[in-house]
């Protein structure tokens, strides 16, 4: 099913470009639809992914502390090497600066590599993410935008902590009735976030119309980047090939939904054009990371 996000993204995204009165007024439910996307990854969470943690810990702090400081940090370098506006730079800081997204454990199950590793450090970083992705940001952008970091610490538990949560209760005391609706919930968090994409083109028509190369650039080196980067940083600490896998993923690929809902309520509209962009690279970069990984033994 996750080979349907790109193709519906991109006609989202066409629509917007070619209607985008039909999305501008939606901006205000970005933050609610982000809700709904972390509710439903709440409701795939069992307590054995919280004991995964604990069983592979060492990994997972290796894996969390690589996307926390490289991500960020190559965000800011190729922006600023590139010589992007201001508020972009601020909107790939943000990006950085995001955990991981639920889509980099479908690319680590495709490449063969150690899901149960993916999952433990998606959540971990979810779990971080309203204090680090707030307080990175200002560190490295509030030169270039303004920006509330305590504002976006409390809207990130709003839109992400307690969402979770919520699923995660949800799961706990209606399991049998939860199993039943698994199967949907994929397709529905990818209308959603198809949706979310669309409401940022259609606020950057004029910019995206005009062909943003650098900002596009800066986009594929960011991300291609994060995978050789985290991969590296893998191999220095275990030989296990899917491990090494796995944490080049997760490093590499971002929850590019939180960065855009951030981006669009906090910064100016440009900001989240590298998250929306970003959204749909990713997408062809991990089928092609699968793909080259996957028929390899782990």
């Amino acid at each position: 099913m996750n080979a349907i996000f790109l193709p519906l993204a991109l006609v989202f995204s066409a629509l917007a470009l070619w209607m985008p009165e039909w999305f501008i007024p939606t901006k205000p439910a970005i933050p609610y639809l982000l809700g709904l996307i972390m509710f439903g990854m709440g409701i795939t969470l069992t307590m054995g992914d919280f004991l995964g943690v604990i069983k592979r810990w060492r990994l997972v702090v290796i894996g969390v502390l690589a996307q926390y400081t490289m991500m960020p940090l190559l965000a800011l370098g190729i922006t600023l090497a590139l010589g992007l506006p201001k508020e972009v730079v601020a909107g790939f800081v943000l990006l950085g600066a995001c955990p991981g997204g639920t889509a980099s454990n479908v690319v680590t199950y495709l490449a063969k590599g150690n899901v149960a590793l993916s999952v433990s450090m998606t959540l971990v970083s979810t779990l971080l993410a309203p204090v680090l992705t707030p307080w990175i940001t200002w560190l490295l952008a509030s030169h270039k935008v303004a920006i509330d970091a305590v504002s976006m610490m409390q809207t990130i538990l709003w839109i992400v902590a307690l969402p979770l949560a919520g699923g995660l209760i949800i799961r706990l005391v209606a399991s049998k009735l939860v199993l039943r609706t698994l199967k949907w919930l994929p397709l529905f968090s990818m209308v959603l976030i198809a949706w979310v994409i669309a409401i940022v083109m259609a606020l950057n028509r004029e910019r995206i119309l005009e062909f943003p190369q650098w900002i596009l650039l800066a986009v594929v080196l960011h991300n291609l980047l994060g995978l050789a980067i985290g991969y590296g940083i893998a191999r220095y600490f275990t030989s296990n090939q899917s491990d090494c896998r796995t944490i080049a993923i997760e490093v590499g690929m971002q929850n590019s939904g939180l960065a855009v809902a951030l981006a669009a309520k906090y910064l100016p509209a440009a900001a989240a054009l590298p998250a929306a962009l970003f959204s749909l690279w990713h997408n062809l970069s991990g089928a092609a990371f699968a793909s080259a990984f996957g028929r390899r033994q782990s």
